[in-house]
């Protein structure tokens, strides 16, 4: 039933977005689109070495892509690009491949869980990750790039 991924606890999260708006100098920014249901999610994220030490972000976005946007934006800062990568992948096997949620920090996303059975929804639930590890990729990405002289 629908109401089983809308629930309260969602309907929380999708209204108490922490860490809402742009960074005026990030290291990278990433959008991710969903063309199902029109929801985006833009990210700006600053790193050091491996370590995320700032993000902000710009949800246009369903319930389920706010609330998922909300987790990541209550535990992102702190994280190593590996634990991002991973977080996206267990997300996405917790979605499509029926895995089980991620433990820890991130157990809130088991909130996200039902939306398994909804498979319409599973592309706006994961902008957020989607968007996160792109931006990773780009500082990454920079950082191998040889100094100019």
């Amino acid at each position: 039933m629908l109401n089983d991924i809308y629930n309260k606890r969602i309907i929380e999260l999708a209204g108490n977005i922490p860490r809402l708006g742009r960074l005026p100098d990030p290291h990278a920014s990433a959008t991710a689109h969903s063309k199902l249901c029109g929801s985006t999610v833009k990210v700006d994220l600053k790193m050091e070495g491996p370590v995320v030490t700032d993000f902000a972000h710009d949800v246009k976005a369903c319930a389920l892509g706010q609330a998922s946007s909300s987790i990541m934006a209550s535990h992102v800062v702190g994280s190593t690009a590996s634990e991002l990568r991973e977080l996206r992948e267990t997300v996405r096997k917790m979605l499509k491949e029926n895995g089980g949620p991620p433990q820890g920090k991130w157990a809130d996303i088991a909130l996200l869980e039902p939306v398994r059975d909804y498979k319409a929804r599973h592309a706006s639930t994961m902008l957020t990750f989607d968007a996160v590890v792109d931006a990773i990729g780009q500082i990454e990405a920079k950082a191998r790039q040889p100094a100019s002289a």
